[in-house]
């Protein structure tokens, strides 16, 4: 594990702990779930909150430490607020794991798909 962390900068590994942190609630996982299913446009939050079985001060909280992570983004239309995710984020998480798929393999593996 030491080699490993010494192959990526401090930086990377501590915003990535944070982004993986913040899903870490079962709550946080299931609320990120159902705007990734809703595709670009996301979600009223009210309707996020149905989908998920989640409301009122509870849902804000979840959406928040989600927010603050960079994998949901908030914005007002008019009364409503939606919720969506932050696609580039999400995908840049994936890759920061999937980089160091099979490095320590001699030679090293590729993984195609």
């Amino acid at each position: 594990m030491k080699e490993m962390i010494s192959l990526l900068p401090a930086t990377d590994l501590s915003d990535a702990a944070t982004a993986f942190a913040a899903l870490g609630a079962p709550q946080r996982l299931s609320v990120l779930i159902a705007l990734v299913r809703a595709g670009p446009g996301g979600l009223p939050i009210g309707e996020l909150g149905q989908r998920v079985g989640i409301s009122g001060s509870t849902l804000t909280h979840h959406v928040k430490a989600l927010v603050q992570a960079g994998l949901v983004a908030q914005q007002r239309e008019g009364r409503v607020i939606r919720c969506s995710v932050v696609f580039d984020r999400l995908e840049a998480l994936s890759e920061f794991l999937l980089v160091q798929c099979c490095a320590d393999t001699n030679p090293p593996e590729k993984i195609v798909g």
